[in-house]
């Protein structure tokens, strides 16, 4: 299949979730992602990341974050280690990490400590906090960007304490953004032949992530507060609501979907209610709408509503996450692959890769044995 990446080569010092899950999007999208390891500190750490391990170095966390990338074990803090690395290095489109800010000046792989092998380089630096703040020595994860940028105060009841997402949502965002700009970083080494530093952070993305409410904060000093049934802060309904047998959302972003769905429920009384009557009423009668609203769609179950207001109102069932995989339309889709793996007789089901090219997802690979394309890769330009 065409693959627009086939050609670039990205050698990643990379380790856990962020940076790999932004290189993956480049490998799946067709370029060389060469893994540097190293034996003493037992490879990538999610090598070992429970709870489901796949054999010796090797784990179903890692196989979701390093499908079809490339192994090599380097020490990269010997010489002999160091100079194997370059010899990769001057091969390369760019050479990434995802380490602590203060670490690529200590292990000289910016584009200033990498130029004189290869001018066109590019070195991306995903961190928790960038390189070039008093911050710049602290480590960082996902759940303290959710904290400290604003999203876990704003998640959850409001009567409840503050929630954070149920999935690593900064890292997975950090890490795309970081693929983003380490490919136009490419681009314009290409046409230039020469290469630049690029960097992102967590917490920068994460507080790029509160967009439009952080305008509204910035230039008119209001903040969003959470509200019931994580609904929208100024369109209604836009919420969760109950069914006869669980919970959907419900979105009415315009005034045809809100007719819309009182056709369909067959409440014309719901429309001509003047509380209800545009959606600055309903979102000032908020607590009135949720309950007429509970009323209507406590008498049909989620499925039956789906099929009615599907296609038609925007309305989707809440499905907890064995349910969402196995919904036929994800199988419509193509969502789910199924890779061969020597530890998984019958394969290893994973996630495809969400960008199609000419319509069609590129095949999973598993991610790599520890090491396993030394012979291929640490031989290339060796004396």
């Amino acid at each position: 299949m065409n693959r627009p990446l086939e050609g670039v080569r990205v050698v990643a010092v990379e380790q856990y979730g962020a940076g790999p899950y932004g290189t993956q999007l480049l490998s799946e999208l067709g370029a060389e992602v060469i893994k540097i390891e190293a034996v003493s500190m037992g490879g990538d750490v999610s090598r070992a990341t429970g709870p489901f391990f796949l054999g010796e170095n090797d784990s179903h966390f890692f196989q979701t974050f390093s499908r079809g990338k490339k192994s090599v074990t380097i020490e990269l803090k010997t010489p002999e280690g160091r100079a194997a690395f370059d010899r990769l290095v001057a091969t390369a489109d760019a050479v990434v990490n995802n380490l602590r800010g203060d670490q690529p000046a200590k292990l000289k792989i910016a584009h200033d400590d990498l130029k004189a092998i290869k001018p066109s380089i590019v070195c991306g630096h995903l961190s928790a906090y960038g390189r070039d703040n008093s911050r710049k020595t602290w480590p960082g994860y996902d759940y303290l960007m959710q904290a400290e940028a604003g999203f876990m105060s704003l998640t959850g009841e409001p009567d409840g304490p503050p929630i954070r997402f149920g999935l690593s949502m900064v890292d997975f965002m950090t890490g795309s953004v970081f693929a983003l700009g380490v490919v136009s970083a490419i681009l314009g080494a290409r046409r230039t032949g020469v290469g630049c530093d690029v960097d992102v952070s967590l917490f920068d993305v994460a507080l790029h992530q509160t967009s439009y409410p952080a305008t509204w904060a910035m230039n008119e000093g209001y903040e969003i507060e959470r509200m019931p049934r994580a609904a929208h802060p100024s369109i209604a309904p836009s919420q969760l609501v109950r069914t006869a047998d669980g919970w959907a959302m419900l979105m009415c972003q315009t005034p045809k979907f809100w007719d819309a769905f009182c056709a369909v429920a067959e409440r014309p009384d719901l429309k001509a209610d003047p509380r209800f009557a545009d959606i600055p009423t309903r979102r000032a009668n908020i607590e009135a709408l949720t309950e007429a609203l509970d009323a209507v769609m406590q008498t049909k179950t989620t499925d039956e509503w789906l099929v009615l207001l599907g296609g038609q109102v925007p309305f989707a069932p809440v499905r907890g996450l064995k349910e969402a995989l196995d919904n036929p339309y994800v199988a419509e889709v193509g969502m789910r692959d199924v890779v061969d793996h020597p530890e998984r007789a019958g394969g290893l089901h994973l996630l495809a890769c969400p960008i199609k090219i000419d319509g069609k997802r590129a095949p999973g690979l598993r991610a790599p044995r520890m090491g396993e394309h030394n012979a291929e890769l640490l031989d290339e330009g060796a004396a």
